[in-house]
């Protein structure tokens, strides 16, 4: 992801500069950003993150499927965003045991199989063994359960990583600027 913005540049610069601060917030989806810039100003972080997921939710299923699609498989020792990498990490995962390795790989083969998209889990706060377990849980839901928990998984990453862009709390006072 970019370098730390605060709500104020966000709201008062252009499209193009928006977007290129919030296009990796959304795996390898930057229209989603595009997307919620219509809806600026943003009075708070709340706003600006609804207005993300109202873009995602907004959109048909078959750009919702290729938002899942984008992300890599939990665990995965291939090339992921700056932002995947470390959240990742934050969980545990890059520190699997051979064994527990093994079994994500396989769990997640299943899960991409079954469902045709990979296992989404916003990891921020979790431990591998809660990563593993809901893993192995959500793996019996129906297509159409784990695709709408896919999509909730994905607005609590994009909470997650707007959280750790915006440089600082949003400013008090008519973000509006006077409307």
């Amino acid at each position: 992801m970019t370098a730390a913005v605060t709500l104020t540049e966000l709201n008062t610069g252009g499209r193009d500069a928006f977007v290129a601060a919030l296009g990796g917030v959304v795996e390898d989806s930057a229209w989603v950003a595009d997307r919620a810039w219509e809806r600026r100003p943003f009075a708070s972080l709340d706003a600006l993150h609804g207005a993300m997921v109202d873009a995602l939710s907004a959109a048909g299923a078959d750009a919702q499927l290729a938002v899942l699609r984008a992300h890599p498989d939990l665990g995965a020792r291939a090339r992921m965003s700056e932002a995947s990498t470390s959240e990742q990490a934050g969980a545990g995962l890059d520190r699997l045991t051979a064994a527990e390795f093994a079994r994500l790989q396989r769990l997640n083969h299943e899960y991409r199989e079954t469902f045709g998209f990979p296992f989404l889990f916003a990891v921020k706060g979790a431990t591998k063994h809660e990563v593993l377990a809901a893993l192995e849980r959500r793996r019996r839901a129906t297509r159409d359960e784990e695709f709408a928990e896919a999509l909730r998984q994905v607005a609590r990453i994009v909470r997650v990583r707007l959280d750790s862009l915006l440089s600082q709390p949003p400013e008090t006072g008519d973000v509006a600027g006077g409307l």
